[in-house]
């Protein structure tokens, strides 16, 4: 057996229905749109949201909200995670793309050391921001802290 050989089981499929080829197809005519009426015409397109000229849901919730375009998103990663790659791969200092390296982020993400977890070992962490707890704790384990 192989991939040319395979074939739908039957009754799986059915030949699409063509509209618009004569009273003979018993498609014509109308071509199964019916009588009159706007989705009856040629070029007729209904617009996403539209309800018939009922005012529409988006324009009946109110608006609300704000959109920074100064934000700044970072990857959260936890202590107990850099302490996993660092016995892992028997590391002392730990960089972005060691993280990066164990799939913990993509290499264009901003990293953020955040404190779940806690830390025993002593660690040089570098990262692009550290949570005020997260940098207390990398330093109280005897380690230091580098901002990119």
């Amino acid at each position: 057996m192989n991939l040319s050989s395979l074939k739908p089981a039957e009754g799986a499929t059915k030949s699409r229905k063509r509209i618009g080829r004569g009273q003979g197809s018993g498609y014509g005519g109308t071509s199964t749109k019916g009588h009159k009426g706007q989705k009856s015409r040629s070029g007729y397109s209904k617009r996403i949201g539209f309800e018939g000229g009922q005012m529409p849901l988006q324009r009946r919730l109110p608006k609300f909200g704000f959109k920074n375009i100064n934000r700044v998103e970072y990857r959260p990663i936890n202590l107990d995670v850099l302490e996993e790659i660092a016995s892992a791969k028997e590391l002392s200092t730990i960089t972005k793309a060691d993280i990066v390296a164990a799939g913990y982020a993509r290499s264009k993400d901003k990293i953020k050391v955040l404190s779940k977890g806690g830390l025993t070992k002593s660690l040089k962490v570098e990262a692009d921001a550290f949570s005020k707890k997260a940098e207390e704790l990398i330093v109280a384990a005897g380690g230091s802290v580098v901002k990119e």
